[in-house]
């Protein structure tokens, strides 16, 4: 694992390890893990210098990077962030036309890799986090609809990743982790 902190990391709000009990798995819905990163380096929040990212990134090949450190609270899933850490997944999902109604597919497979890595990783974090118990995927967390960008009067869902093609069934299997109860 390579750590290579965003430039606001330490601008984020800290926390204490023993306040996060979720895992968020998200797909980057973006082509490269070199995009990836220049949009988490976007400065989205003008008053804290901070934008949206998750804490770590696993590319295509299994390379996993981390952005920001889990004592500091990232900004990746809306409500939940105080008590979680961000995985995002290299995939293309619905990149580029997020909200296209046309365009909602995610059809890009996870590589063995990719997901060796992630089952890798969720291990650690496992070690490390003492309070770590439950598993998301964003998709669940953050459900609301918008006003498609070619047709305002469709609505799409805004968050859909990891996405249909995410396979939950394998990554349960080697994890202890549980699938967080839907409210």
């Amino acid at each position: 694992m390579r750590l290579d902190p965003l430039p606001y990391e330490h601008l984020l709000d800290a926390r204490p390890l023993s306040q996060v009990d979720l895992a968020v798995i998200h797909c980057t819905e973006l082509p490269d893990l070199a995009t990836a990163r220049a949009y988490g380096e976007r400065v989205l929040y003008p008053a804290s210098g901070t934008g949206n990212s998750g804490h770590w990134y696993i590319d295509r090949d299994g390379d996993t990077v981390r952005y920001v450190d889990p004592t500091r609270i990232a900004h990746h899933v809306r409500g939940h962030n105080p008590r979680s850490v961000g995985i995002e997944l290299v995939n293309t999902g619905r990149w580029p036309h997020w909200l296209d109604s046309r365009h909602q597919a995610m059809d890009e497979a996870y590589p063995e890799a990719q997901l060796a890595a992630l089952d890798a990783l969720l291990g650690a974090l496992v070690d490390a986090l003492p309070a770590l118990r439950w598993i998301a995927g964003h998709e669940e967390l953050d459900t609301d609809t918008v006003a498609a960008s070619d047709d305002p009067g469709v609505l799409v869902q805004r968050k859909r990743d990891p996405g249909p093609l995410f396979p939950w069934p394998r990554i349960l299997r080697a994890t202890p982790l549980r699938r967080l109860p839907r409210p």
